[in-house]
């Protein structure tokens, strides 16, 4: 076993602050080393906050630098692929944010390269590790609701992205759904093997996304390999909460998965009951950021593979490449993914 893990993150956004937060205080056996961002002054200023000791706006002097383990990747999902790539061929292993890259062609170079190059490779699907999805990943697999027959996932938010972001987010099936087609099959267990989906835009401030292919609320149905059926609910428009949530049908009984509730206390008064609501991302999945860098970590330390590599990154994607072709055309899209691993 490595005792330390030394990393760099890229990209200093939102989520690449938060990836870099945990691992200078709260991952044991990883020691952040450098931040980058090309962004004038940031990369600085998040390792002075950090205390880290290194900082550049030039990916290259993390690339080149062979004291360096491992690169935690949330750059724009158009720079994936290459950053990848060049991080593969310079020995460090890689966590990258999702989706794995941006088209599937991109995909198959990038599982080639890791091939090659022998390094190890995590997607970020942090509802993995996320702990009411991850215990009903152990209860389905243990047995306790007998074989899985049917999945149902509900993504709602309620913070429409500006026209910019959706201008380059490559649609709601890649942007949001693609979550649910990751945790779908791997809490069954099984591939997708055909997909239909639907789209409207229902709020007309969001006509702009007409121009991009995009709407801000989908539904996609599949099927399954073994005969399995699901459906997944995508919404951008949610006016009440950031509502997740997933449910998984068995032969012998059912596990749902997920709640709205921010905090497990009701108040009951003259006028009813009330309870607060989770309100963004950031509040529900907070636990499910920190694990699966936990579990990252201490893959590269004991040499295991992560449960979630570039070949699960393709097929969520070719999972959402499918249901936006079958937005657009109407029709049913068959997946050939018969060789892809769970």
């Amino acid at each position: 076993m490595k005792e330390t893990i030394r990393t760099a993150v890229l990209g200093l956004g939102r989520l690449g602050y938060w990836h870099a937060e945990n691992l200078v205080s709260k991952v044991k056996g990883a020691q952040l080393v450098s931040v980058v961002d090309p962004l004038e002054g940031r990369a600085e200023q998040v390792a002075r906050e950090l205390g880290v000791g290194s900082w550049s706006q030039n990916p290259n002097d993390i690339f080149e630098d062979d004291s360096i383990d491992a690169v935690v990747i949330v750059t724009p999902t158009s720079t994936h692929a290459d950053m990848i790539s060049r991080a593969a061929r310079h020995g460090k292993h890689i966590f990258v944010e999702k989706p794995l890259t941006h088209t599937l062609d991109e995909a198959d170079d990038v599982i080639k390269v890791i091939g090659e190059t022998n390094v190890s490779l995590q997607v970020g699907f942090m509802r993995r590790f996320d702990p009411a999805y991850a215990e009903a990943k152990k209860r389905i697999a243990a047995g306790d609701i007998g074989t899985p027959i049917y999945f149902k996932g509900v993504s709602r938010d309620g913070n429409v992205p500006p026209e910019e972001f959706i201008k380059h987010s490559g649609g709601i099936f890649l942007d949001i759904a693609i979550h649910d087609y990751d945790i779908a099959r791997y809490l069954m267990g099984q591939e997708i093997a055909s997909v239909t989906s639907t789209g409207n835009i229902l709020m007309n401030s969001n006509k702009f996304m007409e121009k991009y292919n995009d709407v801000d609320q989908a539904m996609t149905y599949f099927t399954f390999d073994s005969g399995a059926a699901g459906d997944i609910e995508t919404m951008r428009i949610a006016p009440y909460a950031y509502d997740i949530r997933g449910e998984v049908v068995g032969t012998e009984g059912s596990i749902q998965i997920g709640s709205m509730r921010y905090h497990d206390v009701k108040v009951l008064t003259s006028k009813g009951s009330t309870h607060d609501l989770i309100s963004d991302f950031p509040t529900r999945f907070k636990d499910a950021y920190l694990l699966e860098m936990v579990h990252f970590i201490d893959s590269l330390r004991k040499g295991t593979k992560p449960i979630c590599t570039e070949i699960d990154g393709k097929a969520a994607l070719e999972i959402a490449s499918a249901a936006t072709k079958s937005f657009i055309t109407g029709e049913t899209v068959e997946l050939n993914n018969k060789l892809l691993t769970r």
